[in-house]
């Protein structure tokens, strides 16, 4: 008999269900500031390099920063606790996504459009995410376990180059001025053997506790091993709090600071078609965290969370800021402490905003090394692979024949922003947002290859599929 496709199963029960448990404040707290520390860079880092592209200045860059963090932890919020129709209530953290850069700063950098048509632009996408987001739901029939598997694998080893270089201390090369033009070069400490060993080191610490501790002290073995690679580097000299004597202790981020938003064609299409960018990478995140949880995949549900993408996109807009997307990086966290709470993740939302409200404190944050997460990276986004693997390991590969192609040819694809970023440099700019993007490549390939050799699997099918999978038979 099938499962009845109206529910969720035991994954939505609220009062036995995991990722409905309420914990101890103390414990949630804990975990919540974990899930912060992991996405931290990331969030901040889309307003420092628009804001530095356009030429802004430094208050307006603190400006953007602040605002940033603000509607991310709304929009996290919004998604781990719901609103109406809003929000698909798992343990989801909301971040700007990068797939916006190119195309905002192309937007800010044209002498008819500017910063006000970027945010015009960002508004009229959050408005298109979430009239097209019941569309998207409706597609969960072309995501069965063959094709979530080689997305939720593709997720994670395409994640495991920015914990790669997180470890080493940044990118491989950095941007330096030479006559007033702008040259990549290599960065000379690019592998530097002690941030190299600080990055072991919280590896260690983070191994030795899952192997040996247990209960709270398990569930956050992440930030115990950034805590020690903190104080470690606080002791070699690789932390320094530069700037934050000029940070003021509160900060009020007001609606339309620069300006009434502009309205203009060419940049609304560019971002509508980064908000359907957006939405694919978000339901391959959601479908990830769905395996992970426990929690079944249903198209309403999956609406709800997409819908959320397209109403923090739009917050965004209004407050300044840009798109916005769930964070691969908190998914890997959720895999590793085993904690399914979407509360936890509320917890870290309204550590977001308390941090967008005082400056000083988010400073204190962002002054942990990038190396010191790289150590933890590595568990992080290995374990999202692992269960990719895990997924695939449960199929029926002598009844499913063209399987292998699916998984082959899909993560192949997907993995080559990650390998030869110049890869597609010649293609036109319109095109970056879709080619840049390892998972978003990965996922239609694996969408479109299945689609030719296996059809279109019914709801229910799929439904039963994910719910043997997930049981390890078929």
């Amino acid at each position: 008999m099938l499962p009845d496709t109206k529910t969720t199963g035991a994954g939505d029960n609220p009062e036995s269900d995991a990722v409905h448990q309420k914990l101890p404040l103390p414990r949630c707290a804990a975990l919540g500031l974990q899930h912060v520390l992991v996405m931290y860079a990331g969030t901040v880092a889309v307003p420092l390099i628009v804001g530095g592209a356009l030429g802004l200045s430094k208050a307006d860059i603190a400006f953007l920063i602040n605002a940033d963090l603000l509607v991310a932890g709304i929009a996290t919020l919004i998604q781990a606790l719901g609103l109406w129709g809003f929000g698909i209530r798992m343990p989801v953290m909301m971040g700007v996504t990068f797939a916006a850069v190119g195309p905002m700063i192309a937007i800010g950098l044209d002498p008819s459009l500017g910063l006000q048509a970027i945010y015009g632009a960002t508004i009229v996408a959050g408005l298109f995410g979430m009239l097209v987001a019941p569309l998207m739901g409706r597609l969960l029939g072309v995501f069965p376990p063959l094709v979530t598997g080689t997305v939720i694998t593709l997720i994670g080893v395409s994640l495991m180059g920015v914990a790669i270089n997180w470890a080493a201390g940044g990118q491989p090369t950095v941007t330096r001025m030479v006559d007033g033009v702008a040259h990549a070069v290599a960065n000379p400490d690019y592998g530097d053997p002690a941030k190299l060993a600080i990055a072991a080191l919280v590896l260690l610490v983070v191994l030795g506790i899952t192997r040996f501790a247990k209960g709270l002290w398990a569930n956050i073995s992440i930030l115990l091993g950034v805590m020690a690679g903190v104080v470690v580097s606080l002791a070699l000299g690789y932390m320094n709090f530069d700037g934050l004597s000029d940070a003021s202790w509160v900060a009020v981020t007001t609606p339309l600071h620069f300006g009434l938003p502009r309205f203009e064609f060419t940049a609304i299409l560019s971002m509508c078609i980064v908000m359907l960018i957006t939405l694919v990478e978000s339901t391959g995140m959601f479908l990830a965290l769905s395996e992970i949880t426990g929690r079944r995949m249903t198209p309403q549900l999956l609406t709800r969370g997409l819908r959320a993408d397209g109403l923090g996109t739009l917050i965004g807009g209004v407050f300044n800021t840009f798109p916005y997307t769930s964070f691969s990086q908190n998914v890997g966290l959720v895999t590793v402490t085993g904690v399914r709470s979407r509360y936890v993740a509320a917890m870290a939302g309204g550590f977001l905003v308390l941090l967008a409200l005082f400056p000083k404190v988010a400073h204190i944050v962002a002054s942990v090394p990038a190396f010191v997460l790289g150590g933890a990276g590595i568990v992080m986004f290995g374990m999202v692979a692992a269960t990719g693997v895990r997924i695939l390991g449960a199929i029926d590969y002598g009844k499913e024949r063209h399987a292998l192609y699916v998984i082959a040819i899909s993560i192949g694809l997907g993995l080559i922003p990650t390998l030869s970023p110049n890869f597609f440099q010649h293609l036109p700019a319109w095109t970056h947002p879709f080619t840049h993007s390892g998972i978003v490549l990965g996922t239609c390939a694996a969408v479109v290859l299945n689609l030719f050799y296996h059809g279109v699997v019914s709801k229910e099918r799929s439904f039963l599929l994910a719910a043997r999978t997930s049981h390890g038979t078929e």
